[in-house]
């Protein structure tokens, strides 16, 4: 090997965005959150477009209510789209089929982010991206020190987070068990970590 091949810098590691986007709204009505209307466009478009410009490619996109309408309204141009048959179990099934269509990706991590969550932006995803250090990397953001969304997830931990990911629960448990490797990262003062879940947060849309 040739001094030039040794000091050669090693590619910067994959980050994929995973988005999970497959609630159906109930207590909006049964409105998907996907296709919510945001700035003219289905709030998906917008999740979407924070997570490539924090840097994150691949982007993989869970769908699950809905679903055919949101790929004939959004445009999903670029994104890996899989589509979650039993996304009404909640969080923990989608979050483990976007963990399983990033399997043999190269990826060494995906940040997973929520559809309804239109007050991250690409400043906070990006600080959360970039304290990424290994496949065993566990960050989440943190408003005012509580832990919240993006969350990172390292490859070598997606195994264990897809087994016990269930119900509504998602990454929580895994979250809970290894609560003295995660790594928080400050993100309240770039962004607002407001959830669109019933119709009065409709507002936080206009």
């Amino acid at each position: 090997m040739s001094a030039a091949e040794h000091t050669r810098p090693s590619a910067p590691p994959v980050i994929a965005g995973l988005l999970l986007a497959a609630g159906g709204g109930r207590r909006l009505g049964g409105r998907p959150k996907a296709l919510l209307p945001y700035r003219g466009r289905p709030l998906v478009e917008n999740a979407v477009r924070v997570l490539r410009e924090a840097g994150c490619d691949p982007v993989h996109v869970v769908l699950g209510a809905s679903a055919e309408e949101v790929r004939e309204s959004a445009d999903l141009s670029g994104c890996v789209v899989v589509d979650n048959p039993d996304w009404a179990e909640g969080m923990g099934s989608s979050l483990r089929v976007g963990l399983a269509s990033l399997a043999g990706t190269g990826a060494g991590a995906a940040l997973v982010s929520l559809v309804d969550q239109p007050g991250i932006g690409p400043a906070a995803v990006a600080r959360v991206r970039e304290a990424y250090r290994s496949p065993d990397s566990l960050v989440a953001a943190s408003y005012d020190g509580e832990r919240g969304h993006p969350v990172l997830f390292g490859a070598a931990r997606w195994a264990d987070i897809a087994a016990t990911a269930t119900g509504d629960q998602g990454a929580r448990v895994h979250l809970r068990n290894h609560a003295d490797e995660v790594i928080l990262v400050e993100c309240g003062d770039v962004a607002a970590a407001f959830d669109i879940d019933t119709p009065p947060d409709l507002a936080r849309l206009a």
